[in-house]
């Protein structure tokens, strides 16, 4: 589904703005910032398998953060030269949506902290429970 008009389709505008036009939620905001429970974060375009709970932690900065992404490796990178800053985007590799950007400022062993919209995932729970983001 990589045609725009299927994309609109299938997303709600604020998650095609995200997912298909690089645009951020404001922080604090997102559905998935506060979830704690175990299970797996996925592509809300796609599906595809992004991050595990395990590797989530409050960052504080008001996006869902993570440490590592799933051994899965669906999550590409990419320069980002916008808004007059240089960051590291990322995206899910299946389906070229946009996730967020990730810095090297996290406070685990990885030194990652992947910081990713709420509105480009849905999450998984271990007990099978969806909730879109």
């Amino acid at each position: 589904m990589t045609d725009r008009t299927n994309w609109k389709a299938k997303l709600s505008s604020d998650a095609y703005h995200v997912t298909r036009q690089a645009g951020t939620e404001r922080p604090f905001t997102g559905v998935l910032l506060n979830e704690d429970r175990s299970g797996t974060y996925l592509c809300k375009c796609c599906g595809s398998t992004l991050f595990d709970a395990s590797a989530k932690f409050d960052a504080g900065c008001g996006w869902p953060s993570f440490d590592k992404q799933t051994s899965d490796g669906n999550v590409g990178y990419r320069e980002d030269s916008s808004h007059g800053m240089q960051r590291v985007e990322i995206y899910c590799l299946s389906c070229d949506a946009h996730l967020g950007h990730v810095f090297r400022d996290g406070p685990t062993e990885t030194g990652q902290r992947y910081c990713v919209n709420s509105l480009s995932m849905d999450f998984k729970t271990s007990d099978g429970e969806k909730i879109a983001g």
